[in-house]
This record gives structure tokens, C-alpha cells and sequence, in this order.
């Protein structure tokens, strides 16, 4: 059961008190940059986790400024599709709400879900120069409530760390398929369901790839599994080697 740290009530809440009702996930964008994306990154994990465990999900977008710029960014970041806030019709009152906005920013009633701001100031380029699946995984290297220092050093390990994953993926899905062990798909789910935490996640792709007398077809659909939360397209390299 996915549980997350209300800021509003400095409580641990359940996500989705009633699985299958609608919850609605409004991201507050504060303009557009790294710490905006980052707000919607999380907001798309969110709703992520909580598909998975069954919970419908309304995803909505309070913005205001450069929204398109904004839009443009986050679908290359592999973001899903957000919809505008104006659209929201009253028929949606009723669900349950979570907005996830920039940590000390302000947001009425429902449960908020606060995410630490992004310095990118010693990045190479703007965030939006950076490979957005590189900028992906650093951003998701962190806990949600740890600021986020993008620096060349931390993008450069990012994006070795996707490269190797992805080429490994690729070499595992070329053994027969073998289930996901049940201990691992259960420690996966225990850390994106503690508050999303996904460098627990991180952590266990990390221990899966070199545990001994685990098949490489486990290896395959362990990683495969992870990236329905992650969104990193670790399966993209598959049928293009040689």
C-alpha cells in the first residue's frame, strides 16, 4: 500500500485510501526549469505507483507560465501527458486529491506532496540541453525531499549508469524469460511505496544485476518490472545488438 509524507499535516498518509476510486494528481509547475520538471517527474511517478496498485489516476497541470515550453519539456523527459487545470470539470470534486508542488509552496486542501528544488547552475547547458533520459535518472537518483545539484560529474555517472543498464537489458532479454522473484518484486514494491522511494529502487537494480544464481532472463523481466515506476526505457536497446 502505497503510504506518502503529507507536508500539509506532517503525517504519513495512504495514497489511495479506496483502491479503485479516482484519485487526481495536480502538479504545480513554479514557471519552467529543472525544479518544475522535477515537480512533474514526481508527480508522473506518482501516479505511476499508484496504476499499479490499482488506483485510476486523473493527472492535472497547474501552470502558468511558458506551459508550453513546460509541456514540451516533460514529454521528453518521458513525462505522460498532463491535463490543463482549466479543464478539470466538476464531476472530479469529489476524488481524492494530492498536488505536488515546490517545497514551502502553498496548496489547499487535499494531501501535498513537497519536492526539494534543483540547482543546475554548474550543469553543461540548460536542463532543457541536457539528454532527458540522463537528466531523468539524476533527478531520480535522490530522495524527493533532498535537493537535487546537478553538476557535469553527476550527469556524466547518470548516463553511464542508463547506458550500461540499457546494453545489459539487452543482453538479458536474449535468455528465456524467467518470473520475477517474488522476495524482489516485493522489495521493489516496499520502496516505492515507502514515500517513493526511489533510490531504493535504484539500489535493488543495482544488487539484482550481480546476484549470484539469478537467471538472465529474471535479471530482464526484474528490470523490466522496475522501469513501469522509473520510466527510463531500460528495454530500448533490445534487437539492436550485435
Amino acid at each position: 500500500m502505497l503510504r506518502i509524507y503529507d507536508a500539509r499535516t506532517d503525517e504519513s498518509v495512504v495514497a489511495a485510501p479506496a483502491r479503485r476510486a479516482l484519485t487526481r494528481v495536480e502538479a504545480h509547475a513554479p514557471g519552467f526549469g529543472a525544479t518544475a520538471l522535477r515537480v512533474l517527474l514526481i508527480a508522473d511517478v506518482l501516479a505511476r505507483a499508484l496504476e499499479i496498485g490499482g488506483t485510476p489516476v486523473w493527472a492535472v497541470l497547474a501552470a502558468e507560465e511558458q506551459v508550453a515550453e513546460l509541456r514540451a519539456s516533460a514529454a521528453a523527459l518521458g513525462v505522460r501527458p498532463f491535463e490543463d487545470r482549466r479543464d478539470v470539470g466538476p464531476e472530479f470534486a469529489g476524488a481524492q486529491l494530492i498536488h505536488v508542488v515546490r517545497q514551502g509552496d502553498e496548496a489547499t486542501g487535499g494531501i501535498r506532496l513537497d519536492v526539494a528544488p534543483v540547482d543546475s547552475a554548474d550543469a553543461v547547458g540548460a536542463p532543457e540541453d541536457i539528454d532527458p533520459a540522463t537528466l531523468r535518472l539524476a533527478l531520480l537518483a535522490h530522495l524527493r525531499s533532498e535537493p537535487v545539484h546537478l553538476t557535469p560529474a553527476a550527469l556524466a555517472d547518470a548516463g553511464s549508469a542508463l547506458a550500461h543498464w540499457r546494453r545489459s537489458v539487452a543482453v538479458w532479454a536474449a535468455q528465456p524469460s524467467r518470473p520475477v522473484p517474488e522476495g524482489v518484486r516485493q522489495e521493489l514494491r516496499a520502496a516505492w511505496e515507502d514515500d517513493l522511494n526511489l533510490p531504493a529502487v535504484l539500489d535493488v537494480l543495482r544488487r539484482i544485476e550481480t546476484l549470484d544464481g539469478l537467471p538472465d532472463g529474471a535479471r530482464f523481466e526484474t528490470y523490466a518490472y522496475a522501469d513501469r515506476i522509473l520510466g527510463l526505457e531500460l528495454t530500448r536497446e533490445i534487437g539492436s545488438l550485435t
